[in-house]
């Protein structure tokens, strides 16, 4: 999640430069290009969803959340924390259905998107929880996040309760 960040931040940071961003004398070309190399290092993003797959279908995840949720929150956050939990309850939903299918290609089509599902919900308690605790560092990036997260949550939770195990076949290469 940190590497794709990185490198939608940086691919930002260029555009506000615009062609200028290319070039050696600022620091933005040097950051893309570290960036790019983040989700390669450790292995690809995708076998990094694969490696966590397990993980967000056994319930791991759904448990980390839960206890998130149980944390008491400022006064102030509470309607933020309602947000937060209606994103938990589609990613919860989504991992059902997913498993309901009982069709490990149909899982393997979904994989990503449950990752982002779970990145994005796991990413925005613990955000919720550090601006509890220090609401001058964290206050901004969480209101920022969870507008985000949101956003990206409703996306992946539209298409995988969208896919229809029939359609697997449209997704294979000829």
């Amino acid at each position: 999640m940190n590497s794709e960040y990185a490198n939608q931040n940086s691919y930002d940071c260029i555009q506000v430069h615009g062609g200028s961003g290319y070039m050696l004398e600022y620091a933005c070309q040097r950051l893309y290009r570290d960036a790019r190399i983040t989700s390669i290092y450790e292995g690809t993003t995708q076998l990094q969803t694969v490696a966590a797959l397990p993980h967000i279908t056994t319930g791991s995840y759904g448990l980390m959340l839960e206890e998130l949720e149980a944390m008491d929150v400022r006064p102030e956050y509470e309607s933020l924390k309602a947000r937060a939990k209606a994103m938990d309850e589609k990613y919860n939903e989504a991992i059902e259905y997913v498993k309901s299918v009982e069709n490990n290609e149909f899982t393997d089509l979904c994989s990503r998107h449950l990752y982002e599902l779970a990145a994005n919900c796991v990413m925005t308690q613990l955000l919720l929880r550090d601006a509890t605790k220090a609401p001058e560092l964290f206050d901004k990036s969480m209101k920022v996040y969870l507008n985000l997260a949101e956003a990206e949550v409703a996306k992946h939770y539209n298409f995988v309760k969208s896919l229809r195990v029939e359609s697997l076949e449209s997704y294979k290469q000829a």
